[in-house]
């Protein structure tokens, strides 16, 4: 007989959602992420504890967010993301930026 602990939970099977994002460092790079809590997300990158990367190109703002995920797509597209070209992401930035994202993190 197995016991149900807290051990045998899935935290896939929660209702989880995560964002995917591009993050606009001062020295102009891009940087692609997910996390389950945006403002946290970016108060960590501001502070220079969430990423080697970030660290020495603060601050660093949003400009892509992509909304409704599973962890697992999260993980999915981020990765896809970080395989386009620079071109692409900024392509794909600009397509959001007509669309929905303001550079305002989502309620």
């Amino acid at each position: 007989m197995s016991k149900n602990t807290d051990k045998n939970i899935k935290y896939a099977d929660l209702d989880i959602s995560y964002y995917v994002y591009i993050l606009k460092c001062s020295d102009g790079t891009l940087y692609t992420g997910i996390t389950n809590d945006l403002k946290r997300r970016l108060d960590m990158h501001n502070s220079g504890v969430a990423s080697k990367y970030t660290k020495s190109r603060l601050p660093v703002s949003y400009v892509y967010i992509e909304s409704g995920l599973n962890k697992s797509n999260a993980l999915k597209r981020e990765s896809a993301i970080k395989k386009l070209s620079r071109s692409s992401k900024l392509d794909l930035i600009a397509d959001s930026s007509a669309n929905e994202f303001n550079g305002s993190l989502p309620c």
